[in-house]
């Protein structure tokens, strides 16, 4: 019997955690990034850049079962951004079919800034896509050309990822981060290692038989405001100054439900910021 084959085309951190789950479930798993020495033992590394139109040479000639693209923009504008997720895609889509590939299901990894709204209303797969900035827009461009790739697709959209490496927000608390409490500023977020067991998860799921919706929202169960998580560190961390020059953030607010993955049955292991915060903190 044959192992389930992936492509995970922008292998760094969540790409990485997701091949790590991958590999424990015995699935064939190739990673495309520039730097293939990063890329965790066991994963068949594709020395290439997605940024170029050429086939890598590492690209693997035998059938490919999936494909998740999970790319990051190293130029944060609108051309990088476009660079990254709709050109990117397009090489991508054109490498399998230039070895004939047609994998069973795609996985695109987007974001929660196709959503624009602003008063702290609770959004799903449904709700409007009202993106404000050019990051947004553009994310909803390159969901289309997975939409209409050909291959079976699904858009994964993640929200502000955070984990061991990705602490900001601990760095800015340590410092006397001071935020809005009114209006409350509602903020989403996801452990990266849920962002990567959500897409295992839809993964899986297809590979046992599963359909899949077109859309998917990975978040955590809790999404609360800015001023209620800076609090809970503060006290954990036991900070009791206030930065004088500590910034005040006024962006968006809106609540994201992962409503929609938990009924698949996706259970997040970090269901709120406090365990996934902890869990950090404790190493």
């Amino acid at each position: 019997m044959s192992v389930p084959s992936v492509v995970i085309a922008g292998c760094g951190d969540v790409g990485s955690r997701l091949a790590s789950q991958l590999l424990a479930s015995q699935w064939e798993v190739h990673g495309l990034r520039r730097d293939i020495s990063r890329l965790p033992d066991g994963v068949i590394g594709i020395a290439g850049d997605l940024f170029n139109k050429d086939c890598p040479d590492t690209w693997p000639i035998g059938g490919v079962d999936y494909l998740v693209y999970c790319a990051a923009a190293t130029d944060h504008d609108e051309a990088g951004y476009r660079a990254a997720y709709v050109q990117g895609l397009q090489h991508v889509l054109e490498w399998l079919g230039d070895y004939g590939q047609a994998p069973k299901h795609l996985l695109f990894v987007s974001s929660s800034s196709v959503y624009g709204q602003q008063n702290g209303e609770w959004v799903d797969e449904t709700s409007e896509t009202q993106a404000k900035g050019y990051s947004g827009q553009v994310m909803l461009e390159a969901e289309q050309v997975a939409l209409n790739s050909g291959i079976p697709a699904s858009i994964v959209r993640l929200t502000g990822i955070y984990g061991p490496g990705r602490e900001w927000l601990l760095t800015q608390v340590r410092q006397g981060y001071r935020v809005a409490i009114d209006p409350p500023l509602y903020g989403n977020r996801i452990h990266a290692d849920d962002a990567a067991g959500l897409l295992a998860f839809l993964l899986r799921h297809v590979e046992q038989g599963g359909s899949l919706d077109k859309f998917y929202i990975g978040v955590d169960d809790a999404p609360a405001p800015l001023a209620e998580v800076v609090a809970w560190l503060r006290e954990y961390l036991g900070v009791t100054q206030w930065s004088e020059d500590a910034s005040v953030r006024r962006a968006g607010s809106k609540r994201c439900s992962n409503a929609r993955a938990k009924a698949l049955g996706w259970v997040p292991t970090y269901p709120s910021y406090r365990e996934g915060y902890a869990a950090i903190l404790k190493g």
